[in-house]
C-alpha cells in the first residue's frame, strides 16, 4: 500500500473510532440512501484495507454525480456517499450489521480549489456530526490523486 492510501485510511480509521464536530464546509448527505446505488462490496478479514475500512460498502451518488460517472467528469454539486456497515457472516449469508461510518465527497471547485474541487468528510452515523480536521481532507485527497484522471472519483458506475 503506497503512503497517501495509509494516510487516508488512517483518517478514515479515527474518523469512525473518534468523531469530532468539525465537518468543514461538506454536509451530511440526508436522504443518500434514496439516491442511485452505485456498487456495493464486503471487505473482510484479510484484505489489506480491512483494518481501516473492512466491512460492507454501499457507495450512493446523486443525481449531480450519476451524470458525472457518464460523462466522466463531476460538475460542482456533485456528491458520493461510501456507506461503511459492519459485515455480518452468519448463517452462510452476509448481511449489513452496524453502521461504522457515512464517508462523503463533495464537489464545489471555489470552495475546494487545492483538492480539484473535491472536499472530504467522515460522518459519526449516529450524531451525523464530521470527524475530519482540515489535515485529514488533505490525506484524503493526496489518495484520490491517483485517480485525477478520473476525476478523483475511485467507483465507477456500473454497466
Amino acid at each position: 500500500m503506497h503512503k497517501p492510501t495509509a494516510l487516508v485510511l488512517a483518517a478514515v480509521a479515527a474518523a469512525v473510532v473518534v468523531p469530532t464536530a468539525y465537518a468543514g464546509d461538506v454536509a451530511y448527505p440526508e436522504g443518500f440512501r434514496q439516491w442511485d446505488h452505485v456498487k456495493s462490496m464486503v471487505l473482510n478479514k484479510g484484505h489489506p484495507l480491512y483494518e481501516a475500512v473492512g466491512g460492507m460498502h454501499h457507495i450512493y451518488a446523486n443525481p449531480k454525480a450519476i451524470a458525472g460517472y457518464k460523462a466522466g467528469r463531476f460538475a460542482d454539486g456533485s456528491v458520493i456517499v461510501f456507506d461503511l456497515f459492519e459485515a455480518v457472516d452468519k448463517d452462510n449469508a452476509v448481511s449489513e450489521g452496524v453502521r461504522k461510518a457515512v464517508v462523503v465527497m463533495a464537489k464545489d471547485a471555489r470552495k475546494h480549489k487545492d483538492t480539484g474541487g473535491w472536499g472530504y468528510q467522515v460522518f459519526n452515523p449516529a450524531t451525523k456530526k464530521g470527524g475530519l480536521d482540515a489535515k485529514g481532507q488533505a490525506d484524503c485527497h493526496a489518495c484520490h490523486l491517483a485517480q485525477k484522471d478520473k476525476d478523483y472519483v475511485f467507483s465507477a458506475l456500473r454497466q
